[in-house]
């Protein structure tokens, strides 16, 4: 997981992103902290919904949301929305197989999020498995797309968690996504 949410943070530098609660805005936050990452802490299913309304906002910024397999069972409802709207947002599930998180519980299976986000009305989706079909993928700038990334359980610890508070998160977020 830390070695696909790397890869995606080199992929997009300059993009604005919303991560799902959890390990994986631990890992963001351990990985890539920067003024430009919105952390949701505590907040399970609120990624996708949250970064349209990023994208909204800033019309003129790409968003990237960082979900997990089992924050994205949890809001199939937003995908609809986010295509209507068309943002420039890459909308990146990762997919562990597990709530890592909160001990490894099997979430509920989502059997295909690429044919999910496609029939809702994304412009793209695509899944990968490795670092180089992930560098392979070129997302159409400008329009709403998924990028379903299968990976391993860490097995490892997350890392520390994210020492900002959510005032200051939303201030320097703010500030950055302005910009």
């Amino acid at each position: 997981m830390q070695d696909a949410i790397r890869a995606i943070t080199e992929k997009f530098p300059t993009s604005l992103y919303v991560s799902t609660c959890g390990f994986i805005t631990r890992d963001l936050y351990n990985t890539a902290d920067r003024p430009e990452n919105f952390y949701l802490v505590g907040s399970m299913g609120m990624a996708a919904p949250v970064g349209l309304g990023v994208a909204l906002a800033r019309p003129g910024r790409q968003v990237v949301v960082l979900d997990g397999d089992g924050s994205f069972a949890m809001n199939p409802g937003a995908l609809p929305m986010i295509a209507e709207h068309g943002p420039d947002l890459v909308h990146v599930v990762l997919d562990n197989g597990v709530h890592e998180s909160t001990g490894g519980q099997r979430p509920v299976r989502v059997a295909d999020p690429v044919g999910l986000a496609l029939a809702a009305g994304y412009s793209a989706a695509y899944t990968v498995a490795s670092a180089q079909e992930l560098a392979a993928v070129r997302p159409e700038p400008g329009v709403p797309s998924l990028l379903h990334i299968r990976c391993a359980p860490r097995g490892a610890h997350a890392g520390k968690r994210v020492e900002w508070t959510p005032q200051q998160l939303v201030e320097r977020f703010r500030a950055a996504a302005a910009a």
